[in-house]
């Protein structure tokens, strides 16, 4: 099915169509400095003309939900959900934070120091208040041994890991992961697209097709935005693959065309 095609078999049940986005390397291109990155043109635009369309729209990441706040500019009617679903705020709400997570908001800080001081120069450390990330993009000679690291500190705390694009993430041994987040959320819903870019986003996929498989009326599509680090395994685990961020820019306009 092409992209246009899962489109237009979409357009009658868009009153009860979710849409959720992963943040980095989907809605925004990944860059040296994770701090610094911005969403491709067009992206929020197009989520904007989405908004009023559809039932709901969500962006699940491993960014803080602070940060997405503050990425998507203002953007109305968005649910947030950051950390892996350890933070999660509905509709420009409060930030509500998983209980169970908080007591590892302290190994974390320190874990961030740890880093920072034993890791060797290069290595870019991002602390997230609830996750420690470890990135080596700038220094690709270094990953063997930041994730040598990283899982002998989780295995030391007693934490868990998530790999990523020239990342090692590194988080409390709480239940909660993008896929728990997505198979919760589509229960009681008609369609649902998941659009993501990295190894995290199969399991969203995969709540996707949990649900199709227990429900033949549901329709769910994954979407994978294509990369030189991982996107042979997410596109091989999608539906449909979008070149670029700023290509899905352009996708999401047509959608709304589509659906409008």
């Amino acid at each position: 099915m092409s992209a246009d095609d899962a489109w237009r078999a979409n357009a009658d049940r868009a009153a009860g169509t979710v849409l959720f986005f992963d943040f980095d390397g989907t809605l925004a291109p990944v860059g040296d400095d994770p701090t610094a990155v911005q969403p491709a043109p067009r992206v929020l635009a197009a989520i904007e003309a989405l908004a009023p369309l559809v039932r709901r729209i969500a962006i699940v990441s491993a960014r803080p939900v602070e940060f997405l706040r503050d990425r998507l500019g203002g953007l109305a009617g968005v649910d947030l959900y950051g950390l892996y679903g350890l933070e999660h705020s509905h509709s420009g709400g409060d930030t509500v934070t998983e209980p169970a997570a908080l007591p590892w908001v302290p190994t974390m800080a320190e874990l961030a120091e740890l880093a920072r001081a034993e890791l060797p120069a290069g290595t870019l450390v991002e602390f997230k208040r609830l996750s420690v990330a470890l990135h080596w993009r700038t220094a690709p000679r270094l990953g063997e041994a930041v994730q040598e690291w990283g899982q002998a500190q989780a295995d030391r705390l007693g934490l868990r890991v998530q790999g990523g694009r020239m990342v090692l993430e590194l988080k409390p041994p709480v239940d909660r992961d993008k896929g728990m987040v997505i198979g919760e959320a589509v229960r009681d819903v008609d369609t649902a697209w998941y659009f993501g870019d990295d190894v995290s986003d199969i399991k969203a996929f995969a709540a996707l097709r949990a649900r199709a498989a227990a429900d033949p009326a549901f329709l769910g599509m994954c979407v994978a935005v294509a990369n030189p680090e991982t996107g042979q395994e997410v596109a091989d685990a999608a539906d449909l693959t979008i070149d670029s961020p700023a290509a899905l820019g352009d996708f999401l306009a047509r959608a709304a065309r589509h659906l409008a």
